[in-house]
């Protein structure tokens, strides 16, 4: 203890040092599992000091070879200059001799031929006087090849063949005259060599490239010079990819943006170049743009070669923002009169279309693999409460394939950028939709007595769970919608990027669109509603097929109820009631009303339109079920008039069902018109006179509604989720919660008035009950 307080005074005036007294007090309380965790926290500290320490070594050892082949480049240097420095020393040499050959020859000339005007004849004189030009030009010319002064030589032939311009041509001349144009095109084409030569220099200046590619212009050859730029710049460009490629794999995301820039900006400065050696000429622009084209084509092999698999994020974004890149070049290289864009679209199209199918691919794997539990995926939270509202614990794994879903598409949205949104967005759009109506696909399975269903046969997967509830069917609605709504939610996202991206800005230019990618997103929201309503079109034909049909098969809703002396018990003129068929349809969609209340909360209206859609349903099943029409047209089937009364007051009261729903659709009205209609039609085809025994509609209109709050009150006073075991399962717990959020009018009159201020209307609907109809 005293050595301890000696060391906390030692490190008294140390904050970076933790005296032993403390670190004593910090760990003799912690548990042999707290023991352990600091083990592995200093074991993988260990591995990570090894880690460095390994990796520290290797870049040593990566340093001393680079060094060592700096010192041998150093020894290449000056074994460079010193070869150099010979080859000039040998060059002077020959100079110099040559220059003392020629003094000695014209020494020689002049002793051997003296100059006697007595006997020299002047007509010759003249006539020498031009090849003694010529020859000396030669030999002036080759002292300037001989020199390397390559810019000196070709001014002299440029102003020989000013003074000459017969030896451009290639007409027939005089010996002596087609002897020197023979000389002199040999001596051109050994500057020519040298030129090229020069050219191909792989550490020559910009100067001297430029003075040879002019050299070569002005002797003629300027698509040879053109060829040699591109050569080199093609070369160049070659160099740069291979030192860039092997970096690739490191960076999976950005590389092909990379190789963009490296393409384009070398054929923006082979451009620039050709316009300041060649100036402003077509033929060599052109040469330009098929160049360009196969270096753009060899960028999207490179591009589509190296890529991560196309089904990955990655891959999605590299080649958005590779799509980004080039678009923004090419846009710039139209300054230029460098027209690319109809290629590059062509190209990029197919390359960034097959990433974006390979991706959606991949989002529809995900989606309907259930063995993957969505608590792992970095979800909005706003998504992930859209999806768990009113959802059990037996729901978990659609929720689960919902969260997927959104994961996915937001996924794949979030790694575009704007300007290719703008350029597929279509093909996204629809792509989306695809996905979408696969999913629904995948909810209507879920529903009972859909598994063998030929419209979904293409989805081969199995889910594991069935909605047998009416509960967990109607929960299956409210994933759709939510996920329904999520999905202009993602897309708005990059579409506010987008007009972002629009706002004019200083120096940049603008970028194209394809003409063949506008988006229409009414059109697209439109399909998302439809793929919707095939969902709950589905829900509500199982719905009233269990309602129709019994356990056994037999059919609840039959035309005997209105045929034989079974009208008699109705007592039709003391206490009319609708058919016990259509009280259970009235009780049961208030029994599904006050359950879709609670699992679809806040969408009144997908509630309204769903109870509406399921009336409707109802009624189209009567209105085409040929084996009730059959009995009706039967001849050997007695008809008796209080059947087609009680058949007008049924569908009377389903009209009041209708309107009790809140959302009354003309459609409704219109098929039990039809109905009312093709009754009065059979029983009048069967010698029953409807004018006679129907009574008024005002006293059909009102029986209905008696009748419909008469059975309203009557449920008010029981237990209004109590049903047929054959169709709803539910438990206490969700019949206590649904009786507390039980919001039931007390009287019909006042839920018309709420129907009335809905659909602009005061009274109820008119059909029609007369023949004539």
């Amino acid at each position: 203890m005293m050595e301890s307080s000696e060391d906390e005074e030692l490190f008294l005036y140390h904050e970076t040092i933790t005296p032993q007294s403390k670190i004593n007090s910090l760990y003799q309380s912690i548990t042999e599992k707290g023991m352990r965790s600091v083990c592995c926290e200093l074991l993988d500290l260990k591995d990570s000091v090894e880690n460095l320490c390994g990796n520290t070594r290797m870049k040593y050892l990566a340093f001393l070879r680079l060094s060592e082949e700096v010192v041998e480049m150093e020894h290449e240097f000056v074994e460079l200059r010193k070869h150099v420095t010979a080859q000039g020393i040998l060059v002077q040499d020959l100079i110099s001799g040559l220059c003392h050959e020629l003094e000695e020859w014209a020494k020689a000339d002049a002793i051997v031929a003296p100059h006697d005007p007595q006997n020299a004849e002047p007509e010759d004189q003249p006539s020498n006087e031009p090849d003694e030009s010529k020859r000396a030009f030669l030999e002036k010319l080759d002292v300037l090849l001989a020199e390397l002064q390559v810019e000196e030589a070709v001014e002299a032939i440029e102003t020989q063949e000013k003074r000459y311009p017969e030896l451009r041509g290639s007409v027939d001349l005089p010996s002596e005259a087609s002897s020197f144009r023979s000389a002199l095109c040999e001596r051109k084409a050994m500057l020519e060599a040298q030129l090229v030569r020069i050219s191909e220099q792989p550490f020559v200046s910009k100067d001297e490239l430029k003075k040879a590619y002019n050299g070569l212009l002005k002797l003629g050859k300027g698509p040879l010079a053109h060829q040699l730029l591109l050569k080199r710049y093609a070369h160049l460009l070659q160099k740069s990819i291979a030192g860039f490629l092997p970096k690739c794999c490191y960076y999976p995301r950005t590389f092909p943006a990379t190789l963009s820039n490296l393409v384009f900006s070398s054929v923006s400065m082979a451009a620039k170049e050709t316009n300041s050696v060649f100036g402003d000429n077509p033929v060599y622009t052109n040469k330009i743009i098929q160049w360009a084209e196969q270096e753009i084509e060899s960028l999207i092999k490179l591009v589509r070669e190296n890529s991560p698999p196309f089904e990955k994020v990655a891959a999605l974004h590299g080649a958005s923002i590779c799509f980004n890149s080039s678009v923004s070049h090419c846009s710039a290289l139209e300054s230029q009169d460098l027209k690319l864009s109809k290629l590059l679209m062509v190209l990029l199209w197919r390359f960034v279309d097959d990433v974006l199918e390979m991706n959606f691919m991949r989002a529809r794997r995900a989606t309907l693999d259930f063995a993957v539990d969505h608590e792992d995926l970095p979800l909005s939270p706003e998504f992930l409460a859209a999806l768990s509202v009113s959802t059990s614990s037996s729901d978990r794994v659609l929720v689960d394939t919902g969260v997927k879903f959104i994961f996915a598409l937001q996924e794949i949205m979030n790694n575009l950028t704007p300007l290719a949104f703008m350029n597929f967005g279509a093909s996204i759009l629809g792509r989306i939709l695809e996905l979408f109506d696969k999913f629904v696909d995948l909810l209507i399975k879920a529903l009972p007595n859909t598994s063998e269903d030929e419209t979904i046969s293409e989805l081969k997967e199995v889910v594991p769970v069935k909605a047998e509830t009416d509960a967990q069917q109607l929960s299956l609605l409210g994933i759709a919608y939510a996920v329904a709504d999520s999905l202009p939610l993602i897309v708005s996202r990059t579409g506010a990027a987008l007009n972002r991206s629009r706002e004019p800005r200083n120096g940049v230019p603008d970028v194209m669109v394809s003409t063949s990618s506008s988006i229409d997103y009414s059109d697209w929201k439109h399909n998302l509603q439809h793929s919707l309503d095939k969902l709950k079109d589905r829900f509500c034909q199982q719905y009233v097929l269990s309602f129709i049909y019994s356990g056994d098969g037999k059919p609840r809703l039959d035309a005997r109820i209105y045929i034989g002396g079974e009208g008699e018990d109705l007592l039709w003129d003391s206490h009319p009631l609708p058919s016990p068929p259509f009280q259970d349809l009235f009780k049961r969609v208030q029994q599904l009303a006050i359950i879709a209340g609670d699992v679809l909360l806040g969408r009144d209206k997908v509630q309204q339109k769903l109870l509406s859609r399921l009336t409707q349903t109802a009624v189209a099943w009567l209105a085409h079920d040929q084996d009730f029409w059959g009995m009706f047209e039967d001849q050997s089937v007695p008809l008796k008039p209080f059947g087609l009364k009680q058949l007008i007051l049924d569908l009377h009261f389903t009209g009041e069902i209708a309107c009790y729903t809140g959302h009354s659709s003309r459609q409704v009205q219109q098929e039990i018109s039809a109905v009312m209609a093709r009754g009065i039609k059979t029983f009048s085809a069967r010698g029953i006179d409807p004018q006679s025994i129907l009574p008024p509609h005002e006293w059909l209109v009102e029986t209905a509604k008696a009748a419909m709050r008469e059975l309203m009150a009557c449920h008010s006073g029981s237990d209004a989720l109590e049903t047929d075991d054959e169709h709803l399962v539910l438990d206490d717990d969700s019949v206590s919660d649904s009786d507390d959020t039980l919001s039931c009018p007390s009287t019909v009159d006042s839920f018309h008035s709420f129907v009335s201020a809905e659909m602009g209307d005061d009274t109820s609907p008119v059909y029609l009950t007369d023949s004539e109809s």
